[in-house]
């Protein structure tokens, strides 16, 4: 038996001052001993008393406090999903869900009352395995507010007032350990209104081919790139439905059904159903109904209706074309400053930049295959004054797009001259490029429009670019600078554009591929048909001819070739096959390494 030490002298009221100082106390009053006492001043033993409850305090008109095990915030953890903060909800008469526990209180005979902790996640688990459909594969979320269970247990289903995506990520996660995996989903007649709600679908059931959310409220575009932005993409989904949507709506009330099809199509690409109607393929495939398997083997075209022609030039000898280029490109590569008298002293240009990678190319695997691509830096081409308009932008975004833009031959060629340095194999290579070109205007005012498609390489990486370029051209009048030159045109205007590189097979003559998959054949076309082929003056075909004859094939076809791609008269076309064993590739590389040496004589 222990009993409570005496106090100090004087130790009651000290400690009765400092209490009424301190505020904790009104009147002075005798200090109890926290032993309690006893009648008579007898000091009682201290005991130890457990925290269980007695069971007689259930009887009593005051409820027992509740246990640790009974208690919300109490309930053991194991067992819940490794959702961060998921099974959290803003209910305040269900008590603190992150526990993963619900009280349920019930009364047993005789009066008793009584309480079960059961999991929040349990509820939830139970609540989808009882909407699933395993041999439909088909999970039914529909009206998920006006289901008794989760009412009963005071649970927020997605899309009701004070729910979360926290509750639509537990369903999401569950539903993804279904067997066998959930291929149909509908989440139609749940009030949802904001596409945060289905952020996790992609990431939980990245494979959903069908997908209903019919009559919810989803009211602008943003919400549906949850499903079809960069970090969740439902690439296999197949069927979709937006019907009851005010998105969907709206936009067919305005006249706007087209552009809502359209813009579906281009956010989920392997969309077949919308809204219970087929979407038009380029295979111009019969519509199927909406229940067809997605497994389904199903006819798609692999090529476009029409082959891809050659370069397109009308209205304009080819002569003036390939002439013009053959000798613009040289020049451009190595001494960009001498191209001044070429374009006409009031003549614009701009160049512009385009970092992404063609999907085509990436599908090869051009950017990692090709040895000096890793080299290639595009800061010295963005900083240098790309007039790309949609990257211009700010409050100085006019600014930058006037000063982009160089007004007069000489502004041209400064700014041309400050960008890297260039190689095109413009001679060596003609199928690496290609050319459309036609007259515009008329009478005095006719003007000649060329476009160019093709590729260079970038010094001193040795990294190839892809480019296209137009370019609007006049007829140099007599006595101009660019006449005396011995330019028959002068530019007007030149519009540069940079990208990434992509592979010139996507303009070679023959079928055009829809899809990445097998290569297809190709027609090959003769080489006169290109315009940067040489074209042989009807005065020296004779000569040729004689020339030719006394040779047979291959060397006469090889002759042929050189003679039209390099303009070299017979003689010295023979001369540089002979000299490089009658590989025409390396007789065209030898001619591009000595050809500013020639003479005027070698050339027709």
């Amino acid at each position: 038996m222990y009993s409570s030490p005496a106090p100090a002298s004087g130790s009651r009221a000290l400690a009765t001052s400092a209490l009424k100082s301190a505020g904790l106390i009104d009147k002075d009053e005798r200090m109890k001993d926290v032993s309690g006492d006893r009648p008579g001043g007898r000091k009682g033993a201290s005991k130890i008393r457990s925290h269980r409850p007695r069971p007689i305090d259930v009887f009593k008109d005051h409820q027992a406090g509740p246990s640790r095990a009974s208690m919300p915030g109490g309930a053991a953890t194991d067992g819940g999903l490794s959702i961060r903060g998921a099974s959290s909800a803003r209910n305040p008469t269900v008590g603190r869900l992150r526990r993963n526990a619900i009280t349920a209180t019930s009364v047993t005979g005789g009066g008793r009352v009584a309480t079960v902790g059961v999991k929040t996640v349990d509820v939830w688990r139970e609540f989808v395995n009882r909407r699933w459909n395993p041999e439909a594969r088909f999970l039914n979320l529909e009206s998920m507010s006006d289901d008794s269970e989760l009412s009963r247990h005071r649970l927020l289903p997605p899309g009701a007032p004070g729910s979360t995506a926290r509750e639509s990520s537990v369903i999401f996660k569950l539903a993804s350990s279904l067997k066998p995996p959930v291929q149909t989903i509908s989440l139609a007649n749940n009030h949802i209104g904001s596409g945060q709600i289905l952020s996790t679908l992609a990431y939980y059931l990245p494979k959903v081919a069908n997908l209903s959310l019919q009559n919810n409220d989803l009211k602008v575009w943003r919400d549906v790139d949850y499903l079809s932005g960069k970090k969740g993409k439902l690439e296999h989904l197949k069927e979709l439905i937006m019907i009851g949507n005010p998105l969907r709506e709206l936009e067919i009330k305005n006249g706007r059904g087209d552009k809502y099809k359209s813009e579906m199509a281009r956010r989920f690409p392997s969309l077949v159903m919308l809204d219970q109607e087929a979407i038009a393929t380029i295979a111009f495939d019969a519509p199927g109904p909406s229940t067809v398997s997605v497994t389904e083997k199903r006819p798609t075209a692999t090529t476009f209706p029409y082959e891809m022609k050659s370069s397109f030039i009308t209205g304009v000898e080819e002569s003036v074309i390939s002439g013009f280029l053959v000798r613009f490109f040289p020049l451009f590569d190595d001494q960009r400053t001498a191209l001044l008298d070429a374009y006409h002293p009031s003549a614009t240009f701009s160049f512009s930049i385009n970092t992404a990678i063609p999907a085509r190319a990436r599908i090869q695997g051009l950017h990692s295959q090709l040895p000096n691509q890793r080299k290639l830096d595009w800061s010295v081409w963005l900083n240098g004054g790309s007039r790309n308009l949609n990257r211009i932008g700010g409050g100085g975004g006019l600014d930058k797009a006037f000063n982009s833009l160089h007004l007069g031959s000489e502004a041209a060629i400064r700014a041309m001259s400050a960008l890297p340095k260039t190689k095109h194999e413009i001679s060596g290579s003609p199928e690496k490029f290609c050319i459309d070109a036609w007259p515009v205007g008329q009478g005095e005012n006719l003007k000649l429009f060329i476009s160019l498609h093709g590729q260079f390489i970038e010094e001193p990486s040795q990294g190839i670019r892809s480019f296209d370029r137009a370019f609007v051209m006049a007829p140099a009048p007599p006595g101009s600078r660019a006449k005396l030159n011995g330019w028959d045109v002068m530019i007007l205007s030149d519009q540069w554009c940079i990208r990434s590189y992509s592979s010139h097979e996507a303009w070679r003559s023959g079928p055009m591929r829809v899809q990445a998959g097998e290569s297809l054949p190709s027609k090959q076309l003769p080489q006169q048909q290109s315009a940067l082929v040489t074209p042989i003056p009807p005065q020296t075909q004779a000569q040729l001819q004689e020339a030719l004859s006394t040779f047979a094939e291959p060397q006469r076809g090889l002759i042929m070739q050189i003679v039209q791609r390099t303009g070299l008269n017979a003689k010295f076309a023979v001369d540089c096959l002979e000299n490089n064993a009658w590989n025409l590739d390396r007789a065209i590389g030898n001619f591009e390494q000595v050809k500013r040496e020639l003479s005027r004589d070698a050339f027709l």
